[in-house]
């Protein structure tokens, strides 16, 4: 049986986070308790709770990750480059360099499917797109070049977004690899920001 530790920090927030996914996609998300990570990752449920809140954060722990994203793009554009435009160069990064929050990651399947099989993970992803939309809103009400609508601007991208990645898992589940699902989403994320565009 690993040691338990009390000891903190990023490198056992990973550690944990690692252990937890690996659980969740062998066994399922529901079959798997808080106390059988820690038991496995060597720390004590407490420690598990001090990284992540909810048990579902162990799996969903990219949220601080799509905050910093979409700080940087509202934050960090360049002068006079407009929000949507920074949002969607920002879309489209994430897909050339198949990152977890494009949708087309190699290796996402067993993650879709463990989320698609718990109502918690589904009811926990919903809850985290609302906490992105009143991020984005909050940045674009204190971002001076902004002059539109920020709730309104915030909730169409997030909810936009969001449809975009639950049309690309899907596909990507259905293909059996992200490679033939890539065109696709962009497509679709290009329909969306022009969308967007059109409407704003």
């Amino acid at each position: 049986m690993p040691r338990t530790s009390q000891r903190g920090g990023p490198e056992t927030r990973r550690r944990i986070s690692d252990v937890a996914t690996r659980m969740f996609l062998d066994r399922g998300f529901d079959e798997v308790t808080v106390a059988d990570v820690a038991r496995e990752a060597g720390v004590s449920s407490v420690t598990v709770f001090k990284h992540f809140p909810r048990k579902e954060d162990l799996l969903f722990d990219r949220e601080e990750d799509a905050v910093e994203i979409l700080r940087a793009a509202v934050r960090d554009r360049g002068p006079g480059v407009d929000v949507l435009d920074s949002l969607r160069r920002v879309a489209f990064g994430l897909l050339d360099d198949r990152h977890a929050l494009s949708g087309v990651k190699d290796g996402s399947i067993p993650f879709f499917r463990t989320v698609a099989a718990s109502p918690a993970l589904i009811a926990r992803a919903r809850e985290i797109a609302a906490e992105l939309q009143r991020t984005l809103r909050t940045l674009l009400e204190d971002d001076e070049e902004f002059d539109g609508d920020a709730a309104l601007c915030a909730a169409l991208v997030i909810a936009g977004y969001a449809s975009v990645l639950t049309e690309t898992a899907r596909r990507v589940i259905e293909e059996g690899m992200p490679d033939p699902v890539i065109e696709d989403h962009r497509a679709r994320v290009t329909r969306l920001f022009d969308a967007l565009r059109d409407g704003l």
